[in-house]
Formats: structure tokens, C-alpha cells, sequence
């Protein structure tokens, strides 16, 4: 029980750091909302973890930015990140990261996409109603400016990250380490 806790420990830590690193490749768009590759390792966290340690690792990546290291876009970090225009989308990565992890457990890929494209739905909404609440703007220009026009990207990100889960899983368990039983 004690290698396996370790084990999972170490994943969760690896993969918030993962995120964090993913984080840093942005491109600054003029909403404030940054076209970054955050969405892609969100999805492929909880598709590798599975749901419940996929949500540990977005946790401790959102905790480690609270105390303020510098985890988010930009080298950001600090509550006022969490609880500014674009926390909403932070927020809602634990809902992208739970529903992709809860998903890929399941046997019918209809579930597993139906799940990935509500967590990205979850995301979304929370990002443009924090966004709604502190630009004093209302909610469909609020999804017109921060959500619209990237949600295109955030689908393709969420589907290569399930094809690059896929490949990772398989040699994850081709070297023995299982975060999850299949």
C-alpha cells in the first residue's frame, strides 16, 4: 500500500509540475485570457491519472500558485490570479481533470467524449462568469471574448490529449507503473 501511495504521489507531483511548465507556453491575446497549452495537460492529467488523483495534481498546481510561486500564464501566481478575470478558467480546470479522468475508465468511447466535452463546458462556463462578475460586462459578451473563440482550440487540445494518453498509458504499463487499475 505504502510503494503504491508513493507512486502516486510522485505522479501527482510530476504532473503538476507538467502542468505548471505548460502553463508558461503562452501567447497574450487582447481579452486577457492567453492562448496557452494549460487545457491540453489538464486533459491528458486526468486521463492518465484517472479522476481522482488527475484532480489531486490540478490541486496542488492551483495550491502551489495560491501561496504564490509563479505556476500560472505568464509566471503569475498568487490569489489574485484565482479570484481575477481569469480564474474562472483555473477553477474549472478541477472539472476538466475529474470529468477526463472519470471518463476514460469508461468502456464506451461515446461516455469518455461526452464527460471530456462537459468538463471543457465546466471550464468554460466558470472562466466567463468570473469573467462576467469582475469585468462588469454581461455573460454571452463575456463568452463571446474569453470562451468563443477558444473553444475550438480547447476541443483539439482535450483530443490530443486522450491520443497522447493513450500512447503514454501503454508504456506507463509496459515499465509496471500503474497509477490506476484498469
Amino acid at each position: 500500500m505504502k510503494k503504491a501511495n508513493t507512486k502516486a504521489t510522485v505522479m501527482i507531483g510530476m504532473f503538476a509540475a507538467v502542468l505548471a511548465v505548460m502553463s508558461q507556453i503562452s501567447l497574450p491575446m487582447p481579452s486577457g485570457v492567453p492562448v496557452t497549452l494549460q487545457t491540453f495537460a489538464v486533459a491528458l492529467t486526468g486521463f492518465l491519472l484517472g479522476w481522482k488523483y488527475g484532480m489531486m495534481a490540478v490541486g496542488a498546481y492551483l495550491l502551489a500558485g495560491i501561496i504564490g510561486i509563479p505556476v500560472f500564464s505568464g509566471f503569475a501566481g498568487g490569489l489574485g490570479v484565482l479570484f481575477g478575470k481569469t480564474g474562472g478558467f483555473l477553477w474549472g480546470f478541477l472539472f476538466l481533470s475529474g470529468l477526463c479522468g472519470a471518463g476514460q475508465k469508461r468502456k464506451k468511447k461515446w461516455i469518455l467524449a461526452v464527460m471530456s466535452c462537459l468538463g471543457l463546458l465546466m471550464c468554460h462556463l466558470l472562466g466567463s462568469l468570473q469573467f462576467e462578475l469582475l469585468s462588469g460586462i454581461g455573460l454571452l459578451e463575456s463568452a463571446a471574448l474569453v470562451s468563443v473563440p477558444y473553444l475550438l482550440k480547447d476541443a483539439i487540445s482535450v483530443f490530443l490529449a486522450y491520443l497522447v494518453a493513450k500512447a503514454l498509458e501503454k508504456s506507463f504499463w509496459a515499465a509496471g507503473i500503474r497509477i490506476y487499475e484498469r
